[in-house]
């Protein structure tokens, strides 16, 4: 069992402080890929260092599988990180860099050897073996890294961060090698991210952090679809949900809308019911365009997708329609 259990977790660094990361209690389950996204300073990556061990908790208690490791040093946790800067040693070869920390538990030498080989073939690093860091590139480094963790065999495999350093391609290419990784182990794997889109598109949960306290902990589907609070509609999503404040949509609440589930038509003269936009500006992004608007006589910024490349232009004037069934009500 990998289970990892997180019961009432607190950080204050300082007395007087505010808390890094306040009450986080969670359960993630055995095999699952959990996702914590969240702004800068939202305390994900201290929630992440105080499971592997690298951060005391002033509060709480963590568990993984059977074992409290609250106050367990890291090398006996049983988890392998993965950071954002590879942190490889420069002087050893790719083999050395993955056999280093079994070398240090004194694994059998045949067993080093098949562990670390099983790894290279499968993150396609056979090649560059003999290779020291200097000679890859920067995905393959992270794949060293990703091998330097995978040949640990842990309970736990965690993330912090760990494309942040790489080009946009790469990053694709990397968020595909990590999943397949996860499908192929089925190991517990927690990791952190400010990108909602490596969150959507890797956690099979997601939690959205702020200001050291979850905000919604759920699928990403659900977490687009019905984000539990303005905070998280305005987080997640590229771009991200529309928050019409009251008077905008609705007399007295504020109604939150996707930018597809929004349109765009011909205002027709008399009619007291349309909700006016003026085309502020547009992005054609070639299989859509995302239309900027000003709504209503407080010009309130909205943004419409629509599909393909859109007729409309700056300075024109249009009733904006929405899709009450998938809009989301969050109070006053």
């Amino acid at each position: 069992m990998s289970e990892v259990v997180f019961s009432g977790v607190g950080k204050v660094y300082s007395r007087g402080e505010t808390a890094a990361v306040e009450d986080f209690s969670l359960a993630v389950r055995d095999g699952e890929f959990l996702v914590l996204v969240g702004p800068s300073g939202c305390g994900k990556s201290t929630t992440l260092r105080m499971v592997a061990g690298l951060e005391t908790p002033t509060s709480g208690s963590i568990r993984i599988g059977e074992r409290d490791v609250t106050n367990l040093p890291p090398k006996d946790r049983d988890i392998a990180m993965v950071f954002q800067n590879y942190a490889l040693y420069p002087h050893m070869t790719v083999r050395e860099n993955m056999a280093f920390a079994l070398k240090l538990r004194r694994f059998p030498k045949a067993e080093i050897e098949r562990r670390v080989s099983a790894a290279a073939e499968s993150l396609g690093l056979t090649p560059y073996l003999g290779r020291l860091p200097k000679a890859l590139s920067g995905g393959q480094r992270q794949r060293v890294a990703l091998g330097r963790a995978i040949v640990r065999e842990p309970a736990v495999f965690l993330f912090d961060e760990p494309l942040s350093n790489l080009d946009a391609k790469m990053r694709v290419e990397m968020r595909a090698e990590i999943i397949r990784l996860h499908n192929r182990l089925g190991a517990t794997m927690i990791y952190v991210t400010h990108d909602q889109t490596e969150a959507m598109t890797m956690g099979e949960r997601i939690v959205v952090m702020n200001r050291g306290r979850i905000q919604q902990v759920a699928p990403p589907l659900e977490i687009y679809e019905r984000p539990a609070n303005p905070f998280v509609a305005g987080f997640i999503g590229t771009p991200p949900m529309n928050l019409f404040p009251p008077g905008t949509l609705s007399p007295h609440r504020t109604i939150g809308v996707r930018p597809e589930h929004m349109t765009l038509s011909e205002l027709k003269a008399g009619d007291q019911g349309a909700i006016e936009a003026t085309v502020d500006f547009i992005e054609p992004l070639g299989p859509e365009t995302l239309v900027h608007v000003a709504v209503g006589p407080s010009r309130f910024h909205a943004v419409v997708r629509e599909q393909g490349f859109s007729r409309h232009r700056p300075g024109d004037r249009l009733s904006l329609g929405y899709d009450a069934s998938r809009s989301v009500d969050f109070g006053l």
